[in-house]
């Protein structure tokens, strides 16, 4: 089990800076956890909880809600299938069941090579490309059974490389915001002056109100006149 690393501890540390208050960073630590490892392990999780100065359980809630969080091993690849009313309609189930004979393993496992672990997956939430499947997230559409094993072989040779990370890596540049650049750091509680977005909005409500109440006027008139 590990903590984070002491490069993804400063790591860590930037994105924690990036928040008013340590619990919003809760969500990107936990994604930094799943990168350095591939899933979230317990001492990770008990790590976050220290940085973010919450509780262990509410790290651990929050890990459990997303799917997309692991808190067990899991392969290198993790194949996402849908089989939803659309994908179903279209042979998601039986994209599954080809997957699971190609690759000898049922769904929610991991093969021995610990290369690839299958899921059946409830939504991909895209409907109008079934059959659907992911690859750790990345999508794959209007897939046959011959693209799939297509994709397996290219997985296996490295060929997807550039294209598909490891399991947990989302992205491949990683963002970093310069200090002078941050935004919204400070908690709540401290700020007094209007956000800076209505201070630029004060003349044209200004000038509505003032639409407004001129027409407002001139339809008084004009019933003071029917009468």
């Amino acid at each position: 089990m590990a903590r984070f690393t002491p490069e993804n501890l400063v790591l860590a540390q930037e994105i924690l800076s990036r928040y008013p208050r340590k619990k919003s960073a809760v969500i990107p630590l936990l994604h930094l956890a799943q990168e350095q490892d591939g899933y979230v392990t317990n001492d990770a999780m008990a790590n976050i909880a220290e940085l973010a100065e919450v509780t262990a359980a509410e790290v651990i809630g929050t890990c459990t809600f997303y799917e997309m969080f692991k808190t067990h091993p899991v392969g290198k690849y993790v194949i996402n299938v849908c089989t939803n009313i659309s994908c179903q309609l279209l042979g998601g189930e039986e994209l599954l069941e080809h997957l699971e004979e190609t690759l000898e393993i049922r769904s929610g496992s991991t093969t021995a090579d610990g290369l690839f672990t299958i899921e059946d997956y409830e939504c991909l939430a895209a409907c109008t490309e079934a059959p659907c499947m992911q690859v750790n997230y990345r999508y794959f559409h209007r897939i046959s059974n011959d693209e799939v094993d297509e994709v397996i072989a290219d997985l296996r040779s490295g060929k997807l490389a550039d294209t598909i990370p490891d399991h947990g890596t989302l992205q491949r540049v990683r963002q970093t915001i310069p200090a002078d650049k941050l935004a919204g750091v400070h908690a709540p509680e401290t700020v007094v002056d209007a956000p800076a977005w209505m201070s630029r909005n004060e003349p044209v409500l200004a000038a509505r109100a003032a639409a407004e109440a001129a027409a407002k006027a001139a339809e008084a008139v004009e019933e003071k006149k029917a009468d």
